[in-house]
Formats: C-alpha cells, sequence, structure tokens
C-alpha cells in the first residue's frame, strides 16, 4: 500500500477493483478546506479515462508493473504474437488486449508491453508509424497540398484520410493516436 503523496504520472495503481495508470495529479489546498489530490487517470483495462479526488494522505493500493520491449511478429487467429528482444521468448496476447491500435500495428514493430506479474496487461505501439499506401483512388488534375483529403487503404489494412497528391505505393507517416496523416515519407 501506498499513500497519495506516491502519486505521479505512469503509476499504476488498483481502484475501485481495476487497474488505473495515473496520467495526471495535481495537489490542491483550497483556501481554509483541507488538502486533496485531483487525479485524471486511465482504466487499462478498457481505456476509459476518469477523475478522482482523493484526501491528502489517503492509502492507495500500489500496483508495481513490468514493462519490457518486444517485436510484433504475427497475428495467429486466436492473438497477436510478440518475441521478447532480449531472450526471444514468444507471448500471445489477446485481440482485445491491443485493441484497435492493432490496424496500425506492422511485423517487426517494437512494442512496449506492460506486465503484472507474468499477465500481459496493455501493448503499447509506437505514436508514430510508417505504412506504405497500398490502395488509393486516383488524384485529379490540379489537386495541390492544400485541397481536401481522400481515403486511402495502408499495409496494415487500416484506412487513413490523406491529401489528394498521395498515390499508391507512397510511404506516409501516421499518428497511431488520432490515425492522422502527418507527411509523406521520401525513401
Amino acid at each position: 500500500m501506498g499513500s497519495t503523496s506516491d502519486l505521479r504520472n505512469g503509476l499504476v495503481i488498483k481502484y475501485n477493483g481495476e487497474l488505473h495508470i495515473v496520467i495526471k495529479w495535481e495537489h490542491r489546498t483550497p483556501g481554509n478546506l483541507r488538502a486533496f489530490y485531483q487525479v485524471k487517470m486511465k482504466n487499462l483495462k478498457n481505456g476509459k479515462t476518469i477523475e478522482n479526488r482523493f484526501r491528502s494522505g489517503e492509502e492507495i493500493e500500489v500496483v508495481r508493473m513490468e514493462t519490457r520491449e518486444y517485436q510484433y511478429l504475427y497475428h495467429d487467429g486466436s492473438g497477436y504474437v510478440f518475441m521478447d528482444n532480449n531472450n526471444y521468448d514468444q507471448v500471445s496476447i489477446a485481440d482485445d488486449i491491443v485493441g484497435d491500435q492493432a490496424q496500425y500495428l506492422k511485423e517487426s514493430e517494437n512494442c512496449q508491453i506492460m506486465f503484472d506479474g507474468e499477465k500481459p496487461v496493455t501493448v503499447e505501439i509506437p505514436p508514430h508509424v510508417e505504412l506504405k499506401v497500398i490502395e488509393a483512388p486516383p488524384g485529379n488534375k490540379g489537386d495541390t497540398a492544400t485541397g481536401g483529403t481522400k481515403p486511402v487503404v495502408v499495409e496494415t489494412g487500416a484506412t487513413v484520410n490523406v491529401p489528394m497528391f498521395i498515390n499508391e505505393g507512397d510511404v506516409i507517416k501516421v499518428d497511431t493516436r488520432n490515425a492522422a496523416y502527418l507527411e509523406r515519407v521520401k525513401k
């Protein structure tokens, strides 16, 4: 057990029986009232963000988590298979743990996996990935970089809205957090 004085960004705590990671915390001392901690945290199971107020000095259950770097190998139908970069052990992780970010997961991509003991809890892919465009509708003559956008399909099967000048075979950089096109990569 820990107390609210142990709060920091990235700390994993057990709140209402579920694991949450602290995103942001702030110690407040309003006028003549008691001090408290305003904490914004993300549920590791369903990804929902909540805010809670803890009294100053209140006990919280701190969970020790281990984060290791793994390389994504393939999807075998029952889950995503990752390999430990240090000892080459392989682990299969269920689809629901990887979640929607799987649509930007490319083979041989390095990811951070957080473990509770030996049980994988979350998978964090890089914030930006480079993906090849495999299907793009043709652009019209006169399309410029400041014009509209069009949907294209990338090598992982995800659909991304890109500027009209992007063609099939181009490599683009995509922000995995919000599925936004960032730039065309020159190879």
